[in-house]
């Protein structure tokens, strides 16, 4: 981000407009809308200009801008149709301290004035850093569709209204389901009148008061394999929703942009073989939020009920008498077969697919390998970067086949994704070789095909073709 986005207080403040034509015009109809005292230099000024100037809203002289001219100025718009006039304006106004726009210079400015949708006070501004004005405009046509035209008139009446609020309601979620509903009050065609308006929200308020005081919960949440567009609608929403947000490591920045930045945020982050904040300060951590009435979402990589500790964290729920939900996410194993374009399951390779884990709380995890050998399944193996030496010898050591494919993929669903095919046999040092070290998942018994077309969102090495685990 090359423009930091924020609202310049414009009240008592002077603003210079200097240039001609269309484009100098849609300039002072921007800087019009604010407070500031508005001083426009043009040696033709439109019809425009001059009405706005018989009407005392801006200042104008027919002339070129000086330097003794911008003493005192806060921001100049530099938007003459001559780029040498330009740069020394800008070169003056920066002398004399003013932030400057030069037109069409996107390079040369030290702010731009993004399109806006204006329902005063609520303004939204929409920047593309002046590359895609076109979009831009696309976008607040888009906003302006969404946003009533009575909505800068409830912002208003919220102004004077907080006060009560504020004495009337508990803060946190009650406050917010009033603000909600407030902004949500239909106002047919802006005519109600102050007195009605002023009816109308206290008798919301009063509903909102005779509510009870909302209990403490915990959702608890799939975050999914990383990308944001992966998550369910009802993930979305909680997260937004949230007081508290309790997350693990593998849950991204993305993600967690979702929830309000007033929401409190809890990393719980594990890492395998590594530190880790321990399942009973994360059982107590979650019970002690909801318990002070705070909505919890506890978010967590993947599923949630998968190889995510989740029944502990349910159970501690439950003994401290707290409501949970569970919301399913879309897990690594699922991910990792759709971004590949393959399935986890076909006929005549595998009926079946075991997701099973490498580790355990209490190191190397043991299953039945013979079994999962013979069975005609293909694995989804998890956290398994660590144990992969360990998973390749017990596969052997049952009567595994050492050419089975295996398909590695790191980053799941992330612009750092990567990729490779390899067979039993190699594919634990080809994981030290390319230095796999995000989060893993690995699929045995599955060849990614695109893997072997080598299309170009992973990094992909192909070595064998596919097979079931059984198929040995």
């Amino acid at each position: 981000m090359d423009y930091l986005p924020i609202f310049v207080a414009t009240t008592g403040h002077r603003i210079i407009v200097a240039g001609e034509g269309q484009l100098a015009e849609a300039k002072c109809r921007a800087v019009l809308k604010t407070a500031a005292a508005v001083t426009l230099f043009s040696e033709a000024p439109t019809e425009a200009m001059r009405e706005w100037a018989d009407q005392r809203r801006l200042t104008l002289h027919a002339r070129p801008c000086g330097p003794a001219d911008l003493r005192g100025v806060r921001l100049v718009y530099a938007a003459s149709e001559n780029e040498a006039a330009n740069r020394q304006l800008a070169e003056w106004a920066r002398q004399a301290g003013a932030w400057v726009n030069v037109l069409d210079e996107p390079d040369e400015c030290d702010f731009i004035t993004p399109a806006i949708v204006d329902r005063d006070p609520v303004v939204v501004a929409i920047g593309t850093e002046g590359t895609a004005p076109v979009l831009a405009r696309q976008i607040k046509a888009d906003v302006e569709a969404m946003l009533p035209l009575h909505l800068g008139r409830l912002a208003r009446a919220a102004r004077s209204f907080r006060v009560r609020v504020s004495e009337t309601l508990i803060p946190g979620r009650s406050r917010r389901q009033f603000w909600k509903a407030f902004f949500k009050l239909e106002l047919p065609h802006g005519k109600a009148s102050e007195r009605e308006l002023e009816l109308s929200l206290q008798s919301l308020l009063t509903q909102h008061k005779q509510f009870a005081p909302p209990q403490g919960r915990i959702a608890f949440v799939g975050a999914g394999p990383g990308d944001p567009e992966l998550l369910t609608m009802k993930a979305r929403r909680l997260i937004h929703e949230a007081d508290v947000v309790v997350y693990d490591r593998l849950v991204g920045s993305e993600v967690l942009e979702l929830a309000r930045r007033e929401a409190k945020f809890i990393s719980v982050g594990k890492k395998g073989f590594g530190p880790a904040v321990s399942q009973q300060e994360i059982n107590a951590q979650l019970v002690r939020e909801a318990t002070a009435g705070y909505l919890v979402v506890r978010l967590k990589g993947g599923d949630p009920s998968l190889f995510g500790r989740l029944d502990e964290e349910l159970e501690a729920a439950a003994n401290a008498g707290i409501t949970t939900e569970v919301v399913p996410g879309i897990t690594a194993a699922s991910a990792a077969a759709a971004t590949l374009q393959v399935s986890l399951t076909r006929r005549h390779r595998n009926s079946s697919t075991t997701f099973l884990t490498a580790h355990d709380a209490e190191g190397f995890a043991e299953h039945e390998w013979q079994q999962l050998v013979r069975s005609g399944q293909s694995l989804a193996v998890y956290m398994g970067r660590k144990t992969a030496t360990f998973l390749q010898g017990r596969l052997l050591m049952h009567g595994a086949d050492r050419h089975l494919p295996v398909t590695c993929i790191e980053n799941v669903s992330l612009p750092t994704q990567r990729a490779f095919v390899s067979d039993l046999g190699q594919f634990a040092e080809q994981l030290d070789q390319q230095s796999f070290n995000g989060p893993l998942i690995i699929l045995v018994g599955i060849a990614d095909t695109l893997a072997k077309q080598g299309f170009s969102d992973v990094a992909v090495k192909h070595q064998s073709g596919g097979a079931a685990v059984g198929s040995a």
